[in-house]
């Protein structure tokens, strides 16, 4: 087997390029290379202009906005909380400043509160469902993933998880990868990779990595090689974890704050932007990454 080198440049060094959230979350970049971020218990979505230098806030209110990422028509689409007014729902900003709502309910039932989103080939949205802390107004009967249909036809497609957070689709469509993050005492807290099996239906295949007692994985994405940049952590172990398709950690950047997601963006899309806390970081690897949106021409 040949021996895998590290996407960290033995250069590369962690910049701070903002700080000033309370816990930042869903970073996406657009074709621009401007860095969209969200600060869902602020209720805000912020951007980051690296032309500038300089990080302003895009939307107040932004219903909670937590997990993010671009459309392959450019278009930004939100997973929105439900604490404190938020919309818990997920949203998309069209180019006109319009806001779509794009699921709200499953069989008539308010959805959880929608933590992270990906698209497959045909420009259908999956994403998680998760409750963390409050659960006196849960109307759903387990947490779980969903679909969007490009009709808008909603439909649950994994409910064998037991907090989903984190999900990816490799860029064929035949892997989903999806982290299980159960904060309570003896909780799942894996990431773990789905295949389809001849009716469509998503099967869970193998367990890439468990976390074991340690704060496990939230946000994550792909590089061009098919390798998974996971945030996850906290103190000494808090950064993103580097693994390969089977499984292999390659590499590990330290955040020393608790990670809440990351993304690609930049010349090439080989700049990894990682919100964490009270911060946006940024760092300049050696693999490009993987997005439906802007797609890397490298690649």
């Amino acid at each position: 087997m040949p021996t895998r080198i590290s996407p960290i440049p033995t250069h590369a060094r962690l910049e701070r390029l903002f700080h000033g959230t309370t816990f930042s979350e869903g970073p996406a970049a657009d074709a621009g290379g401007n860095v969209y971020f969200s600060d869902c218990q602020e209720n805000r979505i912020y951007v980051y202009r690296p032309e500038t230098g300089k990080t302003e806030i895009w939307k107040e209110p932004s219903g909670r906005a937590n997990g993010m990422n671009f459309d392959a028509q450019g278009r930004l689409v939100t997973c929105c909380d439900g604490k404190d007014g938020g919309a818990r729902a997920v949203w998309r900003y069209e180019h006109d400043g319009a806001v779509s709502v794009l699921a709200t309910h499953y069989q008539g039932k308010l959805l959880n509160a929608p933590n992270d989103l990906c698209f497959d080939q045909q420009g259908n949205i999956y994403f998680t469902d998760p409750r963390y802390g409050y659960q006196h107004d849960v109307e759903q009967d387990c947490m779980a993933v969903y679909r969007i249909e490009s009709d808008g036809t909603l439909t649950r497609v994994i409910d064998d998880l037991q907090t989903p957070n984190g999900i990816l689709l490799t860029p064929d469509n035949s892997t989903m990868y999806l982290v299980d993050n159960n904060p309570n005492p003896g909780g799942a807290r894996t990431l773990l990779a789905y295949h389809q099996d001849r009716n469509g239906n998503w099967q869970q295949a193998r367990q890439l990595h468990d976390f074991g007692e340690g704060r496990g994985g939230d946000g994550m994405v792909l590089d061009i090689e098919g390798n998974i940049y996971l945030t996850a952590g906290e103190g000494s172990l808090a950064g993103v974890y580097i693994f390969a398709p089977n499984g292999d950690q390659l590499g590990f950047i330290p955040t020393g704050e608790a990670p809440g997601n990351c993304t690609f963006g930049g010349k090439e899309l080989r700049t990894l932007y990682i919100t964490a806390t009270s911060s946006l970081y940024a760092i300049e690897l050696s693999i490009p990454g993987a997005l439906v949106y802007p797609p890397n021409t490298q690649a």
